[in-house]
C-alpha cells in the first residue's frame, strides 16, 4: 500500500503547500523594487519616482494599507499611480488611508478596468484559452453585461484635491524643483477607452522629460507613444503574470504584451523610435483570485538619471 500510494500521497501533499503559500502567504509578502532609468537631460538631478499600480483594494485589508503607508518614508520627487485601485465597492475610503501619506507628495495617475467596474468571478484558466485566441479584455470579447460599477468618483475627486494629475486621454505636468515634468496619459486600453489622437503629437519641447503612462501596456498604446518619441512609458495591469513557473515566469500579461516583458523594465520599439517601457507587476489581486505564486507583490522606486 505505500509504495501503491505514497508518490500521489506525495504530490497532492505538495500541491496543498504550494496553495496554501500562493493564498496565504506570498500575496502579503510586499516588495519594492528599485530600477535606474537614463532619459533625463545632461546636468539635471536625478528624480526618485514612486510608481504604485494594481492595489486592488479590498475591505479589510490592514497589512496592505500599513505597507503603502509607510512608502512615504521613500521621500519620492512624485508618485504615478498606474490604475486598478479597487477590487471592491466598500474599499474607497481605506484606499484613500492607505494612500493618503503618499498624496502629500506631487503625483499623476490614470485608472484602469477595476477602477470603474466590480470584479467578477471567473475561471482562471480563461487567461489561457483568451491568450491562444487572441483576446483580451473588450479586445476581441463581448462587452461585459451587468458589471457592477465602482464608486471611482470619490477616489478620483481625491486624488485631485491632493493635487494629484489625472491622465484619462490628456496631459499634465509636475514642476518638480524647478524643472518641468510633462506626461501624456490614457484611459484603459483594456476596456477600450484609451483615445490616443486626443492626445497625438509627441513630447511637449519646453519639458526636461515627457512621460506617457497608460493602465494596461497594449502594443497600440506602446507603439503610438513610442513612435511619437516618447522616451519612457509606464504601466500596470498584468500583475507580473501572478501566476508564475519558478525558473520559466509568467504563462500570460492578459493582454498583448509579450511575456517576456511582463514585468520591469525594457524597451519598445516603433516607427524607428526607441522608449524605455516600465510594467509593474503590482500589489494586489482581483478579491476572486487572490493569490500570487513566483511573483510577489510590489512597487517600485524608479531612480530617473541623466542621458548618456
Amino acid at each position: 500500500m505505500r509504495a501503491r500510494y505514497g508518490v500521489p500521497l506525495g504530490i497532492t501533499a505538495v500541491g496543498a503547500a504550494g496553495l496554501a503559500y500562493a493564498v496565504g502567504i506570498e500575496p502579503r509578502s510586499f516588495r519594492l523594487r528599485r530600477v535606474s532609468v537614463p532619459v533625463l537631460p545632461r546636468g539635471m538631478r536625478d528624480l526618485r519616482v514612486l510608481q504604485v499600480s494594481d492595489i486592488h483594494m479590498v475591505s479589510g485589508q490592514r497589512g496592505k494599507q500599513r505597507w503603502l503607508q509607510s512608502l512615504a518614508g521613500l521621500r519620492p520627487d512624485f508618485v504615478v499611480n498606474t490604475g486598478d485601485n479597487l477590487s471592491d465597492p466598500e474599499g474607497v475610503p481605506e484606499l484613500l488611508d492607505a494612500l493618503g501619506p503618499l498624496m502629500e507628495f506631487p503625483g499623476v495617475y490614470v485608472f484602469g478596468s477595476n477602477d470603474y467596474y466590480g470584479p467578477k468571478l471567473r475561471n482562471p484558466a480563461r487567461y489561457l484559452f483568451e491568450k491562444a485566441q487572441g483576446r483580451h479584455g473588450l479586445n476581441g470579447n463581448a462587452p461585459a453585461v451587468h458589471a457592477v460599477h465602482n464608486p471611482w468618483e470619490p477616489m478620483r475627486d481625491a486624488f485631485d484635491a491632493a493635487g494629484w494629475v489625472g491622465l484619462s486621454n490628456t496631459r499634465g505636468r509636475l514642476k518638480i524643483d524647478g524643472h518641468e515634468i510633462a506626461f501624456t496619459g490614457l484611459d484603459d486600453p483594456h476596456i477600450k477607452r484609451d483615445r490616443y489622437e486626443r492626445v497625438a503629437g509627441g513630447p511637449e519641447t519646453d519639458a526636461d522629460l515627457s512621460v506617457g503612462v497608460v493602465h494596461a501596456p497594449y502594443l497600440r498604446s506602446l507603439d503610438a507613444f513610442t513612435a511619437d518619441g516618447y522616451p519612457l512609458i509606464l504601466a500596470g495591469h498584468t500583475h507580473g503574470g501572478q501566476l508564475c513557473i519558478p525558473f520559466y515566469g509568467a504563462l500570460v500579461t492578459n493582454c498583448d504584451l509579450d511575456t517576456g516583458r511582463v514585468k520591469g523594465l525594457s524597451t519598445h520599439r516603433s516607427g524607428g523610435h526607441t522608449a524605455y517601457l516600465h510594467v509593474s507587476a503590482g500589489c494586489g489581486a482581483n478579491r476572486y483570485t487572490p493569490i500570487r505564486f513566483a511573483c510577489p507583490p510590489e512597487v517600485t522606486l524608479l531612480t530617473l538619471t541623466s542621458r548618456p
